[in-house]
């Protein structure tokens, strides 16, 4: 892709949409143009799979469907959904659908729990990555010539080079800094005076405390934009960063096992939702339980099939994140997921109740006097699961305080999420602080 934006100052405050005339082609699609490249290149991803991958020929052959039953879009239901336990019995390489020598490069996720999974790329993979990456990060606000801080973690995990691609491919300038080495962190941002940082929206509240540890206001940065991904975070939680650090704070979606991060961002302009790179990952929502593919506009479970991958193809890939599609608003042929509030395979149950960290978080960050960190400690006691909300006061919290604010939590809970939790209110800086994705849930209780 050939970047021709023009550079366009960023204000701090909304109001400065980029202008159509500096989206790219792909971007100025009509509806009608998208859904006929979609149907194109999902007809070509469904024979490459059912041709060089196993897996695919006997789950497709099994379903009683061939890629020549794919006559339009809607066809796609009829074909089997791919999980990540497919994903990791064909571990390591049994997914790709090219030679090891097109193979260009390989990620892996962390595979704490479980084998990891494996992705490849092919050359060509790599630039569709970086030009979707450069897309969003556009999307977002950064543009040529500005300095962008990457902070996700380098190696196999996709953040970080998904990241420092995109910014090259842009035409900005990338400073990776990784993750780790916080106070280190902090005095880069202040003396390199980047326009961009992407980032876990965890790890921002780390280094804002940092800031302020160091004595520095980290509302007179030079940061005018944070694109935070990996983790599900609240609108709470875009309010408390943009408050602290005046800039825009705006989510980038995307997962290892469709491309990594690139496959929806959200649009610094109108912050309502991710708009789907649908040229490329095609999108589904569907009954989490039933399987059948729901409308638009009803919350599921979300399903991604790569339209022009080469190296790891993935049909109707079950990303177990829970959000809903909507018409494209700022990119109008592409449609927009809402902002995930869970994931299907990180859902609480707590005596018949289902229970979301970010629902928490929601609670806690609209207590006054509590810092916007916490974590979830469940414990089994006589059969009974409990639930515990670990929170922080802010050092100006006076210790009078503490005690209101953990019965209105509790109250807050029990009223909006309907189960009785114990809340307990720890001092400043008590807690694990976020290196990366931060670990919400401590599940303490013993195996069944």
């Amino acid at each position: 892709m050939t970047t021709t934006h023009s550079d366009v100052p960023l204000a701090k405050r909304v109001g400065d949409a980029p202008a159509p005339g500096e989206l790219s082609a792909a971007e100025r699609m009509s509806i009608d143009e998208l859904r006929s490249r979609q149907l194109e290149r999902l007809q070509w991803t469904l024979r490459h799979a059912y041709a060089n991958v196993p897996f695919y020929r006997r789950k497709f052959d099994e379903a009683g469907v061939h890629p020549d039953d794919c006559r339009e879009l809607a066809d796609l239901a009829k074909f089997p959904c791919t999980t990540k336990h497919d994903l990791r019995d064909n571990y390591p390489f049994g997914m790709f659908a090219v030679p090891q020598e097109q193979v260009r490069r390989i990620h892996a996720s962390s595979g704490t729990t479980g084998k990891p999974t494996v992705v490849g790329y092919t050359a060509e993979d790599l630039d569709t990555w970086a030009t979707v990456m450069a897309r969003s990060i556009f999307a977002a606000g950064g543009r040529p010539g500005h300095k962008v801080h990457v902070a996700y973690g380098y190696g196999l995990f996709t953040g970080g080079l998904g990241a420092h691609y995109g910014v090259e491919k842009l035409g900005a300038t990338v400073i990776p800094a990784s993750g780790g080495m916080t106070a280190r962190q902090v005095q880069i941002i202040t003396d390199f005076r980047p326009e961009v940082i992407m980032v876990t929206p965890t790890y921002m509240l780390t280094l804002l405390d940092e800031f302020e540890r160091q004595g520095i206001d980290p509302r007179s940065s030079s940061l005018k934009v944070g694109i935070f991904g990996a983790e599900p975070w609240t609108e709470q939680m875009r309010a408390e960063l943009e408050e602290r650090m005046d800039l825009h704070a705006v989510d980038i979606y995307g997962l290892s096992e469709v491309m990594g991060p690139g496959v929806a961002q959200e649009c610094v302009e109108s912050k309502d939702g991710l708009h789907i790179w649908e040229d490329h990952f095609y999108p589904e929502v569907i009954d989490p339980v039933e399987g059948t593919v729901l409308p638009d506009g009803e919350t599921g479970e979300l399903l991604f099939t790569s339209l022009t991958k080469q190296a790891m193809p993935v049909i109707r890939y079950r990303t177990r994140d829970l959000t809903a599609l909507r018409p494209g608003t700022a990119r109008p042929a592409f449609r927009r997921m809402d902002k995930v509030t869970g994931r299907s395979d990180d859902m609480i149950i707590l005596r018949g109740v289902n229970v979301f960290p970010t629902q928490i978080e929601e609670i806690v960050l609209a207590t006054e006097g509590l810092a916007p960190h916490f974590q979830i400690r469940l414990t089994r006691k006589e059969r009974m699961d409990h639930l515990t909300v670990l929170c922080e006061a802010r050092p100006e919290t006076p210790e009078h305080r503490r005690a209101p604010a953990a019965a209105e939590i509790a109250q807050r809970v029990k009223d909006g999420v309907g189960i009785s939790v114990g809340v307990e209110i720890l001092d400043p800086d008590s807690l694990e602080r976020s290196l990366g994705k931060l670990r919400r849930v401590l599940d303490q209780r013993p195996p069944a």
